[in-house]
């Protein structure tokens, strides 16, 4: 097993997230299979509680974690499925520490914690990365070959010391040939001179250095490319040769970034400080990703879509489902805007205090090609939401709610069609006289519905079947504890409002849809996060497909795209049949 840890320095946000993602995604182009570690410092046991202002948005996996968004990074760049004990933070170590100690294992020794005189942690530290590192994270179930781990935070942190020194030592049980560290670092070059300054980087490195790591790799994060000179002289004084210093510029994509490492050797210095089983010849994967690139930079036609949600003056709230808007749009050809609305400003309350901010958020919604609604929790902004899906119904606009997204369409059926003024989730008002969405608990004393459940479909003509390849059922991931009572729905199948998509007991309502609109789909699970660059999910794919105006005529061709849609002769590429047949697009076989 090699073992690749991704440090970083002077600022937290650098992008060693993507970094690592990259880094895996060079390496699995090569044949290698590869796993990814995220490591946290905090003493929460997992993001599940976090308010998407602290981190960004919680991302689930198959298992029912609720993880670091770098997790949702490792799984769209490396197509791999990751579970919950890969992502380590102090949390589950000291919980893990302290489980052994009450269980006597420890043989009555002082159990040792503080600061860095840590035998007991960093050992638990280095006992959960070799563990975890052998599990497969691919279809085939091969043990990985290369374990990416990244830690979180900047070097200096008070509260990654633990770990720092866990790989200080692990460096040496695993010896040199095994172990490589990546350190990334920030450049910056003040506007007042325009001269790029190393004297961050170098106090990083010498900081990690005086903790017992020495970098094999400095990765400068900077605004432009680094000059010759800058990169002689953080070799010079980082200790390093010069083909150690990679520059990682600003693109116009991230998915260019691993594009940039390979130009710059990164693969050929592996291979040789790592000793890798890589054959130098062609890639066929990372050709993938260069006509991916490619396309991205020169797309002509737009459409935008209205993200009409609670948590919009952070985008990383909606880290995954903005993603999967981008590889939807990248898989028709499509440039994406994303209007950000806050739900709360189409409310009626805000166009009495804040008139202008009420008609600037309605200006936006009305000027979009089509409508998501999110997941979220609470009751702020609902009836924003709620309203926004209200307009996108009547003027049949194309529309995607997602979890509590889902759950509002049904609640705005219920009110605006069906008659129920008082229609409400049971979260919102418990005492509501139509419960048309009620707290469902999955077992006893549980309190949220997690990870990946099974969707079966129930009907034939499902517009969000066909985009499922027509598949009988779908296996999706969850986060909720609502769901739509099961009880009140022949009500809303007489109006037109079908549930196309339902649980294996067929109790909890998983897919609606509405007849006789272009798109209009809610969905209970969060199909975000399963979407992949080349493998777009097929929800949020609709949704771009009917706000470009081609969902028709996709469907009539039997769910392909013709050549001039997934191709633009503009990309420069010479051969675009044979890269393009394996862009994996839904499509009915």
């Amino acid at each position: 097993m090699k073992y690749i840890l991704v440090t970083g320095g002077v600022i937290s946000g650098i992008g060693k997230g993507i970094i690592a993602s990259s880094v895996g995604t060079i390496l699995k182009s090569c044949g290698l299979h590869v796993t990814a570690i995220k490591i946290d410092p905090y003493i929460n046991i997992d993001a599940g509680t976090f308010s998407p202002y602290e981190h960004g948005e919680v991302f689930v996996l198959d298992d029912g974690g609720e993880v670091d968004l770098d997790l949702g990074n490792y799984e769209r760049f490396l197509d791999i499925r990751l579970t919950k004990d890969n992502n380590l933070t102090t949390g589950k170590i000291y919980q893990s520490v302290i489980t052994k100690e009450r269980r006597g294992e420890y043989l009555g020794k002082t159990v040792q914690g503080k600061f860095i005189f840590v035998p007991h942690i960093t050992d638990a530290i280095q006992e959960w990365v070799m563990r975890q590192a052998k599990v497969s994270v691919d279809d085939d179930g091969v043990e990985p070959q290369v374990c990416v781990i990244e830690l979180g935070g900047t070097v200096g942190d008070i509260e990654s010391m633990p770990f720092i020194e866990a790989f200080r030592q692990f460096q040496f049980k695993v010896k040199r040939e095994n172990f490589c560290n990546i350190h990334v670092s920030l450049v910056p070059q003040p506007s007042t001179t325009g001269e790029q300054k190393t004297k961050p980087t170098q106090n990083s490195v010498r900081e990690l250095r005086g903790l017992g790591l020495s970098p094999d790799l400095i990765v400068c994060r900077c605004s432009t490319p680094l000059d010759t000179a800058v990169k002689e002289k953080i070799s010079m004084f980082c200790h390093v040769e010069p083909e150690q210093v990679i520059c990682i510029h600003d693109v116009s994509s991230i998915y260019r970034v691993p594009l940039l490492l390979e130009d710059q050797g990164m693969v050929e210095y592996f291979c040789r400080r790592l000793d890798l089983p890589i054959e130098m010849r062609p890639r066929r994967m990372l050709t993938k990703w260069k006509e991916m690139s490619d396309r991205s930079d020169r797309l002509l036609e737009h459409t935008s879509i209205a993200l009409v949600g609670k948590y919009t003056k952070f985008s990383d709230s909606y880290a995954s489902v903005i993603k999967a808007l981008e590889h939807s749009a990248l898989a028709i050809n499509y440039k994406l805007e994303v209007k950000y609305i806050d739900s709360a400003d189409l409310e009626q309350y805000t166009q009495q205090e804040e008139p202008v901010k009420y008609h600037e958020a309605w200006q936006k919604l009305c000027s979009a090609d089509g409508v998501l609604v999110p997941g979220g929790f609470g009751v702020r902004g609902t009836e924003g939401k709620i309203q926004a899906i209200n307009w996108a119904r009547k003027r049949k606009k194309p529309f995607l709610g997602v979890c509590l997204g889902m759950q509002l369409a049904v609640c705005e059926f219920a009110r605006n069609v069906l008659g129920w003024e008082d229609a409400n989730s049971t979260e919102f008002d418990p005492e509501t006289k139509h419960p048309v969405v009620i707290d469902m608990p999955e077992q006893l004393g549980g309190t949220m519905r997690l990870g990946k459940r099974r969707t079966i479909f129930q009907s034939s003509s499902s517009i969000l079947r066909k985009l499922y390849a027509d598949a009988e059922h779908v296996d999706e991931r969850h986060r909720h504890r609502f769901e739509v009572n099961p009880d009140l729905m022949h009500h809303f199948e007489k109006k037109g409002l079908h549930f196309v998509g339902q649980d294996v007991e067929g109790q909890r309502m998983e897919v609606i849809e509405l007849e006789d609109h272009a798109y209009f789909v809610g969905v209970q699970y969060h199909p975000e996060f399963t979407s992949r660059p080349i493998k777009p999910s097929p929800p949020y794919f609709g949704l771009l497909l009917a706000a470009a105006g081609k969902l028709q005529s996709y469907l009539i061709k039997g769910c392909r795209l013709s050549a001039r849609d997934t191709y633009s002769d503009r990309s420069g590429s010479s051969s675009p049949d044979s890269e393009l047949s394996e862009l994996k697009f839904p499509s009915i076989s």
